[in-house]
């Protein structure tokens, strides 16, 4: 008798464990959509532009404008999703993503498809942060570094695959259905979270969105990237761009002003104080805001430049998602026994490498001139990233994992928003006329300028770390305890 309760009991643990893993097999899957497509949709932008006879500004916008809406809203997502329920959040992303993928596979013009991409921004907004948080809520604190590095790995699996297979795809059938591949694969991903996600939401308070809040954050982001993106357009001193500068800093004036006064605010300003979690979120914004713009034209460089076909662009970009892929669960799995610090500071270091190298390219690079700046790249992301994001994670109770997620990949994806901006505008300025290709050593002239810019904002990403992130590590009989997350006030 005694022995068949002790096997109940020994099997109830073990499909206890087995789920907690099924769980984290069906957010990366998920989360694997969203990847797919940055790095897709970088491969063939080429080719879009030709196709639907697109300005670089409006190709800009087709990458800005879904991570601009994905890091405004990702705030809201992350409250909706401690309000109503991770899972049911997740889910409504998925069906959001799914659906405007299939209208950016059908877009015949620039502002139907840039309209599509915004859409396409909502529902990551909506599924991403409750990725995160569904993890941080499943997982106990010694085994959630582990379980982060393997999303992440997961998650840059689809990076991986993501140039190669836009390569193929853009190559052979035609650019649409680098956007209509994710349908299928969303309708997958909805039914696995039904099946193995349990629903999760914070008790702790009341809550409730912040509209004000979302208005003037959203109003500000977009007024800042259209300034940058458009500047070169109607001229740096125009009207309409010094309007927009004001804009922007009046309403992320406000934005600061009313969540410091709001009882709910959808930015907790309080989570800053813990130095780890504003440490890796201003890494975070440092990453994005050199990374997205060195992809976006990098991707040009080398059809535009060097005159690679899509396939053999996005073949070029594998040593980099392989090394990321290799690299990143391992560097959780340290992390949570040496703390951030060393990971994420040299990562970055590395990654400053990466860039430099790339600002010193000219016209004619063969693949292995390319390949020591993609291995830089690679072990540079590979070994920061998880590091950061656990640092981030381990930084906020498990009732807030939400926001806290929320505001790590917002920071992420508005600093790719900025960077894509900033970059476009670095290069832009050396290229007389709209199609840098036409005049390729104007283009490079502008290329280097952005990566040696880029190397810049990376070398200050690993100078942050290395004085803040020393405070990040996993405390797991605290978190269990119910202690604070905030014992370290900057």
């Amino acid at each position: 008798m005694l022995t068949g309760k002790g096997d109940g009991v020994k099997a109830r643990i073990f499909a206890e464990e087995n789920k907690k893993w099924w769980t984290l097999a069906a957010v990366s899957f998920g989360l694997f959509m969203i990847m797919l497509d940055n790095t897709i949709v970088n491969v063939a932008l080429p080719t879009i532009q030709r196709s639907l006879h697109l300005r670089v500004s409006e190709l800009e916008w087709v990458v800005a404008g879904y991570a601009l809406t994905f890091g405004a809203l990702m705030l809201t997502g992350g409250k909706l999703a401690d309000l109503f329920g991770r899972r049911a959040m997740f889910v409504a992303g998925l069906a959001v993503f799914t659906l405007s993928s299939l209208a950016c596979g059908l877009a015949g013009g620039a502002s139907l498809l840039i309209a599509a991409r915004i859409v396409q921004g909502v529902g990551a907004a909506l599924m991403n942060p409750s990725t995160l948080s569904i993890i941080t809520v499943t997982f106990p604190p010694k085994q959630r570094g582990t379980a982060i590095g393997i999303w992440a790995g997961v998650s840059a699996l689809a990076l991986a695959i993501g140039p190669l297979a836009g390569g193929l795809i853009t190559e052979h059938i035609n650019w649409n259905w680098i956007f209509f591949i994710n349908v299928p694969i969303g309708a997958l991903a909805i039914v696995a979270a039904f099946a193995f996600i349990e629903e999760s939401r914070d008790t702790s308070a009341e809550q409730r969105p912040d509209a004000p809040g979302l208005f003037t954050s959203a109003l500000g982001l977009f007024a800042l990237s259209y300034a940058l993106i458009e500047a070169n357009t109607y001229g740096w001193t125009s009207g309409r761009i010094l309007a927009a500068f004001v804009v922007a800093a009046v309403s992320l004036a406000g934005f600061v002003a009313l969540e410091r006064r709001q009882r709910l605010p959808m930015l907790d300003l309080s989570l800053f104080r813990n130095r780890g979690f504003a440490g890796a979120n201003t890494v975070m914004l440092l990453v994005g805001l050199a990374m997205f713009g060195v992809f976006f034209y990098v991707s040009l460089y080398l059809q535009q430049i060097l005159r690679y076909s899509p396939v053999k662009a996005g073949a070029s970009f594998l040593p980099w998602t392989v090394l990321i892929i290799l690299l990143a669960p391992f560097a959780g799995r340290l992390s949570d026994r040496f703390g951030s610090r060393p990971f994420v500071s040299g990562g970055m270091v590395v990654l400053t490498g990466s860039l430099y190298l790339f600002s010193r390219m000219g016209m004619h690079e063969s693949f292995w001139g390319l390949l020591p700046a993609m291995i830089l790249g690679g072990v540079g992301m590979g070994v920061s990233m998880a590091p950061t994001t656990a640092a981030a994670m381990h930084s906020v109770r498990a009732d807030k994992a939400g926001v806290g997620s929320a505001v790590l990949n917002s920071m992420r994806q508005i600093g790719g928003s900025l960077g894509i901006a900033v970059m476009g505008a670095i290069v832009a300025a050396s290229v007389p006329g709209a199609a840098g290709a036409r005049q390729p050593v104007d283009f490079l002239n502008g290329f280097h300028h952005a990566l040696e810019t880029g190397s810049i904002i990376t070398i200050a990403g690993a100078v942050v770390a290395a004085a803040t992130l020393h405070h990040a590590r996993s405390r797991p009989q605290q978190q269990q305890a119910g202690e604070p997350a905030f014992p370290e006030v900057a």
